[in-house]
């Protein structure tokens, strides 16, 4: 956390400074496509989405990290610990945990509903013991605490020029839309840690099982059928994102470029999944960085362009909301698109 970002944000007790830093490295370390969007925010902005974030990553760690001997039942205990120092941060607005401190100051500044805290923490608890999903309808039951409730966390920080309501379903979408990516992307490294998030239904459609991904992460060798379920997924992926992507004209503009730069990273992330023929269950499929960096670039254009429409904005257009102010937004605003 830069002291630039942290003055922004008011955030003067050295306390939640701390905290905040420690945020933003977690984010930093895990998530660099969605790191990289989050630098195309307001600069006062940019400490809540790191606290969200880095709660998020602070809890999938305890889940996912290989290099513990934790057991599952440790592992458990962990959570349920986490959970409880969460509801008191929570509650009362302090924690001697730094990334509870500063999560708990973003939700109190933003107003963000603490439940969906609760209904993350109840999914990551499910990654303990459940290790594949029988169908997409019991896979969306579980994105909804993964992934769902991340895009409703960020809507009161990004801001919207219509009433919340109306876009949250298109912010949990999107959340979802992430989600399946990693999904298809990280096959291979999901059965490392005993998990197929893909549906048994959509791959059995196609001639796949548990063991045949197996076999092929194994052995190394390539199966058309995995390919063929794959690229379905892929499919199914895509159309989240259709869903999702009326959402971005709905929010504050100057916070469209950090997601519009989110969408098209992580969209192009199945490009790249396609571009090496679906062999993600042997290598790690990536954005390239001349890709990245052309994403960076439009996005501060656009940043640039949204500025100076605000700061033209006509008196008496629409309010911008957002959890802790709400102010004027140009004319036309919902009206744009994705573009």
């Amino acid at each position: 956390m830069t002291d630039r970002e942290l003055d922004a944000a008011g955030i003067d007790d050295p306390y939640l400074r701390v905290a905040y830093a420690r945020c933003r490295r977690l984010n930093a370390r895990h998530g660099r496509t969605y790191f990289l969007a989050t630098r195309l925010l307001p600069v006062e902005r940019r400490p809540a989405v790191h606290a969200l974030y880095g709660f998020a990553r602070w809890a999938d760690d305890i889940v996912d990290d290989l290099d513990t001997a934790a057991t599952t039942a440790e592992r458990a205990r962990q959570l349920g610990a986490l959970q409880e120092r969460l509801a008191d941060g929570l509650r009362s607005g302090r924690s001697r945990d730094p990334v509870i401190r500063a999560l708990a100051h973003t939700a109190t500044t933003y107003r963000i509903d603490h439940p969906l805290f609760r209904d993350f923490l109840t999914a990551m608890r499910s990654d303990l013991t459940v290790t594949d999903y029988t169908t997409y309808d019991d896979l969306r039951r579980y994105m909804h605490g993964s992934a769902a409730v991340i895009g409703l966390q960020m809507l009161p920080v990004l801001g919207t020029v219509v009433p919340r309501e109306v876009a949250a379903p298109h912010a949990a979408a999107l959340g979802v839309a992430f989600q399946l990516t990693n999904f298809v992307r990280d096959v291979g490294e999901d059965l490392d840690r005993g998990r197929v998030y893909l549906p048994a239904d959509l791959l059995a459609a196609h001639g796949v099982d548990r063991e045949l991904l197996e076999w092929s992460r194994a052995t190394g060798t390539r199966d058309s059928r995995i390919t063929a379920a794959l690229k379905a997924a892929v499919a199914l992926t895509r159309g989240v994102y259709r869903r999702a992507a009326p959402g971005i004209r709905m929010l504050d503009p100057v916070s469209r470029p950090c997601i519009r730069a989110a969408f098209v990273l992580y969209g192009g992330i199945l490009d790249a999944v396609a571009d090496e023929g679906y062999a993600v269950l042997h290598r790690r499929a990536v954005v390239r960085r001349r890709r990245r960096a052309a994403v960076a670039v439009d996005g501060l254009v656009r940043v640039a362009a949204a500025r100076t429409r605000a700061a033209a904005r006509v008196p008496g257009t629409p309010a911008v909301t957002t959890g802790v102010q709400v102010r004027e937004a140009r004319p036309g605003a919902v009206r744009e698109g994705v573009a």
